[in-house]
């Protein structure tokens, strides 16, 4: 038996087997690399709860012990709402041959379990892009090429705010990924109510997203689909006062010597404090809708 061989949870493996429909999740929102304690565990029971509610499966992926899990019991929630190693799909083999203790999956490692696995619907909350100043740094998110490199659906609320946004959805083109707003003509900015750019494309229902991943499945493209979804409206934060709180945490983060994949939580840290925890409650109610739209997604294709 291969020993680096990824462990499918037992209700997972029947669901996919029964044609059931199951959402994977990534870990590192739940990890301390996330949101902080108590708002972590907060998330990932809400989250969970807002997929079970549809009859759909949610499979959290985690490495504990050096394996690689696609579903875990709820026993095992503590493990990942404590202290965490960050693992893209770069360090997903590390992680396995080092035997770390737990490694909170971003995107880019939770799309390539979960397609392993063979699950077709992603759950996240807002996913990495093109950082500015990239023309410089060259600093682009491992998740953009994930996000392409799996049949998979990305369900999210589009893009963290402080990143270069035009050049997120501009990259997103260059990789052909279908970029669709469910019921907003905006991309998406995380926690922020409105946005100001303009989505490739508009649905109004899951029903009609759910025939555009068929139509690309007819096609036989192998890239994924990222669809995207608002914070509910009443959590959102202003974009006036997030742009401002986004300009100072850039700021912080480059006067400290913060790079590469530190920046990402240093600057969630800073905004957190800036928002006077406004920002987690957005953070939770686009999480826990996010999985709620692609829990019924997952039913819709399922069926």
């Amino acid at each position: 038996m291969n020993k680096f061989e990824i462990r499918i949870s037992d209700e997972v493996d029947k669901a996919l087997r029964d044609g059931r429909p199951v959402v994977a999740l990534e870990s590192t929102i739940f990890s301390n690399l996330g949101l902080p304690s108590p708002a972590n565990l907060e998330a990932l029971t809400r989250c969970t709860t807002a997929i079970r509610n549809f009859n759909a499966v949610p499979a959290i992926t985690v490495v504990i012990d050096g394996v690689a899990r696609v579903g875990i019991d709820q026993s095992e929630w503590s493990l990942i709402c404590g202290p965490a190693k960050k693992v893209g799909e770069r360090e997903l083999g590390t992680a396995m041959a080092a035997k770390w203790a737990v490694g909170a999956t971003t995107v880019s490692s939770s799309l390539l379990l979960a397609a392993r696995a063979g699950i077709k619907v992603f759950a996240t909350g807002g996913i990495g892009g093109v950082h500015r100043g990239a023309e410089k740094t060259g600093d682009i998110s491992s998740d953009l090429g994930a996000i392409a490199a799996h049949n998979i659906v990305t369900v999210c609320a589009g893009a963290k705010s402080f990143l270069d946004l035009p050049r997120t959805l501009e990259y997103l083109e260059t990789l052909s990924v279908p970029v669709i707003g469910l019921g907003c003509d905006f991309f998406p900015e995380f926690t922020v109510r409105q946005g100001d750019l303009a989505i490739p494309v508009r649905v109004e229902t899951v029903r009609e997203l759910a025939d555009i991943v068929r139509a690309n499945n007819s096609l036989s493209r192998t890239s994924g689909i990222l669809a995207c979804v608002p914070v509910p409206e009443r959590d959102g934060l202003s974009k006036p006062q997030m742009d401002e709180i986004t300009r100072d945490a850039l700021k912080n983060a480059d006067d400290l010597g913060v790079v590469g994949s530190a920046v990402t939580p240093h600057v969630l840290k800073f905004i957190a404090e800036a928002t006077k925890e406004s920002s987690v409650r957005a953070n939770l109610a686009l999480a826990e809708n996010n999985a709620s739209v692609a829990a019924q997604l997952a039913v819709e294709l399922a069926s």
